[in-house]
């Protein structure tokens, strides 16, 4: 099977894995510390809410986030965590009627988000057709994952989520390799490497690794990202113009927050095209 053409295997759903803000009590705006930058207008430290929150848990600024300094705010994902949290792990109690829930609440969020991007790894590396030699793997990896985060807030404060992370990403790696393979011919290997403002306009980049590349203001206008392996790479102001990603795989929502685009750049079906584009 061509990389253009890889069909769904299995019953991955990656619905409950995207922001729920309605069904949140705000935890990204309180539990998350920011500093005064290019990204956030002011300081703020984790545990206090954010001085744009409203009563209700939504965002006073929402349309003008980038207008207003906070474009940080645009690009952050948290992949499910704060529905989840809120309404499972805390049953609905919010944090402002049962203050004695807060604390642990903000200390859950964060184990939360990086239990959920794991999901959504691993789920998509199980929609992956040439990955299937470790389907099996993956998938006992999304139960245990799942199962996981259904747990009470002391225990999901106690997990080492940096074996958890180790132990998915050597699937995930193995995923990619089997679906790379698939792209005749040799494939660049970019993987951590300083690709800042690099000009790659119209490169050839299928089935590339670009795992952790830097590509802060890089120049990608018109290049093909199909099977390209873009897990960790930093898309901060990258010009992504006419690029193709359809096909690249662990890209995800914050990844194109923090990009550029246009109405030309071809996209995953799983993933939505910026408001700011």
């Amino acid at each position: 099977m061509s990389p253009q053409h890889q069909a769904p295997s299995g019953p991955a759903d990656r619905r409950d894995l995207q922001a729920d803000c309605a069904n949140c009590f705000g935890l990204c705006c309180v539990a998350l510390p920011f500093a005064r930058s290019a990204d956030f207008a002011a300081d703020k430290p984790a545990g206090q809410p954010c001085a744009n929150l409203r009563a209700d848990f939504r965002c006073g600024i929402h349309a003008d986030l980038r207008e207003k300094g906070f474009s940080g705010c645009t690009v952050f994902d948290c992949f499910g965590a704060g529905q989840k949290v809120s309404q499972v792990t805390f049953g609905g109690e919010d944090w402002r009627r049962q203050p004695r829930t807060a604390r642990r609440m903000f200390e859950v969020f964060p184990v939360m988000r990086q239990l959920h991007e794991l999901l959504w790894y691993v789920s998509e590396a199980l929609d992956l057709a040439p990955a299937r030699p470790v389907h099996k793997d993956l998938r006992r990896a999304l139960d245990r994952l799942d199962r996981l985060t259904r747990g009470d807030a002391a225990s999901l404060v106690e997990l080492d989520v940096a074996a958890l992370r180790g132990e998915a990403n050597a699937l995930l790696l193995r995923a990619s390799e089997l679906v790379r393979a698939e792209v005749p011919g040799r494939k660049k290997n970019h993987r951590g490497a300083d690709l800042i403002g690099a000009r790659l306009r119209g490169a050839d980049l299928r089935g590339a690794n670009l795992r952790g590349a830097y590509l802060i203001a890089a120049d990608l206008g018109g290049a093909d990202l199909r099977t390209a392996d873009l897990i960790g790479a930093d898309f901060r102001d990258a010009d992504l113009s006419g690029a193709d990603l359809t096909g690249s795989i662990f890209l995800t929502q914050a990844q194109l927050n923090a990009a550029k685009g246009d109405a030309a750049t071809r996209l995953p079906a799983a993933l939505t095209r910026p408001a700011h584009w």
